[in-house]
């Protein structure tokens, strides 16, 4: 039986099958109601590691988060990202790794979540105008003021993850990877010689038709959907993986969890372990 949990920079306990709310609505309405009652249903339905970024929304999807789970479980993690800002010519969003923004949006999120201590603070993407030194400092001096516990990473190389390394203690990795998309099989295979946490958004992507043709046979013998093959194959894959599927539907939030209880035989993971041939080198993301 895979394991179900794991420990966030060897200390942080977490259901390595968690929520991702980048699809919740917060534009006021029945869609923001649904989007609360989603969140709401992912906490009671066991979930402790929930991830949100500043770029959904410039904070709203925080307050979202906030309004729905405030005050948090002790076992509930929310983890936020930043770096990226309305700091483009006209506005709009840009990578932007300035100490000043980081420190600005960190600050904000401890308003937006209702938290004195953010317990992953996530770097959205490395900005490459503004040195990683400088980027990972600053982070590396919020947690020395207690305003953040650990430190992750987004979308990065093997090489950068090793770069980043040298300055800071890394406690999790955030690149899109899935079962038909494996382009970072080298920064998971880092991630887990290291005990680092990898969180795989968009974990669930289907590819041409042949492949989905292959998960749905898969799923069919396995009496689940292909969401939760796609799924069941991530927490197989390796120890480290925490997968956080996203929805703005309780339905389907509730098939997502249930992808913990999809046990795939051998034989049906090297049919889905074939569907992906040649996973990328890891050298760009």
């Amino acid at each position: 039986m895979t394991a179900t949990e794991f420990l966030i920079g060897g200390e942080r306990r977490v259901r390595r099958l968690g929520f991702g709310a980048m699809h919740l609505s917060t534009e006021p309405g029945p869609a923001r109601d649904s989007s609360l009652a989603v969140a709401r249903r992912a906490v009671e339905l066991g979930v402790t590691l929930v991830d949100t970024a500043h770029l959904y929304g410039g904070g709203a999807n925080e307050q979202l988060l906030a309004e729905a789970l405030h005050p948090y479980p002790d076992e509930l993690l929310v983890t936020t990202k930043v770096g990226v800002a309305r700091t483009g010519p006209d506005g709009e969003w840009r990578l932007d790794g300035r100490p000043a923004v980081l420190r600005d949006q960190v600050e904000q999120a401890l308003r937006w979540l209702r938290v004195e201590r953010i317990e992953l603070l996530q770097l959205h993407r490395i900005d490459p105008e503004t040195p990683l030194a400088d980027q990972l400092g600053t982070l590396r001096e919020l947690r020395d003021e207690g305003k953040v516990g650990r430190i992750g990473l987004s979308e990065v190389t093997a090489d950068e993850l090793d770069r980043a390394r040298r300055i800071v203690d890394v406690a999790s990795v955030q690149n899109r990877y899935n079962l038909l998309d494996r382009e970072h099989e080298p920064v998971l295979a880092a991630c887990e010689a290291a005990g680092i946490a990898f969180l795989p958004w968009r974990p669930v992507a289907w590819g041409e038709s042949g492949q989905r043709s292959e998960v749905a046979a898969v799923a069919a013998e396995a009496g689940a959907t292909p969401s939760q093959i796609a799924l069941a194959w991530l927490l197989g894959h390796s120890p480290v993986v925490l997968p956080i599927p996203g929805t703005a539907r309780i339905a389907h939030l509730e098939e997502n969890l249930a992808a913990e209880g999809v046990e795939l035989s051998p034989a049906q993971r090297e049919r889905l372990d074939g569907l992906c041939e040649s996973p990328g080198d890891g050298t760009a993301p």
